[in-house]
């Protein structure tokens, strides 16, 4: 089985919809024989199984694969166990790869396209970045500070300590003899 998962969907969403198609085709197998029938289900993906584990998590293909585990009910028994990642099983390696190419392909019917809210959040930051670059670009104010900080990200991603002696500097406002001289209260702009 091959699914492809639409863009800006998350690895844990790939992972978690890995558990719940399979257990969706279960129920294809009631026609099986016998008053108890099981299945094991193998992941690299603590991440899903702590998910299932967490009662407060409700996001929408944790809920699915929750649903789809209540085939218990219809004398299934599930067992989900956890395989270490990269460790050369075979199956392990045949499902990497089928994974790999359902995700390049473009043929693939998409089969989730739920976005994560982080994923909508990070896109908007971005954009709203591009756009402040734009109107910082432009801007007839706040020279001294662009000439530190001309591009908007580069202090955003530092954690830089603002007291007032770096925010006298970066903004050219304060106790300089710089700022005073602009305003006639002091007859040299140059510091000691």
């Amino acid at each position: 089985m091959k699914y492809k998962l639409a863009e800006g969907c998350s690895n844990n969403q790939a992972e978690q919809l890995a558990f719940a198609k399979p257990l969706e085709k279960i129920q294809d197998l009631n026609h099986l024989q016998g008053n108890h029938r099981s299945v094991a289900v193998h992941t690299d993906s603590r991440i899903t199984l702590d998910a299932l584990a967490n009662p407060r998590n409700h996001q929408s293909l944790v809920e699915k694969i929750r649903e789809e585990i209540r085939l218990e009910n219809d004398n299934w028994t599930i067992h989900f166990t956890w395989v270490k990642a990269h460790n050369d099983k075979h199956g392990k390696e045949l499902a990497d790869q089928l994974a790999k190419e359902a995700a390049g392909s473009n043929v693939a019917e998409t089969a989730y396209n739920k976005i994560p809210k982080s994923a909508v959040a990070r896109e908007l930051k971005e954009a709203g970045e591009i756009e402040w670059q734009s109107e910082w670009d432009v801007s007839t104010k706040g020279e001294i500070t662009r000439s530190f900080f001309p591009i908007i990200k580069d202090p955003l991603s530092k954690s830089l300590h603002m007291g007032i002696n770096l925010s006298t500097i970066i903004t050219g406002h304060g106790t300089l003899r710089s700022y005073y001289h602009r305003f006639k209260i002091r007859d040299d702009p140059n510091c000691v």
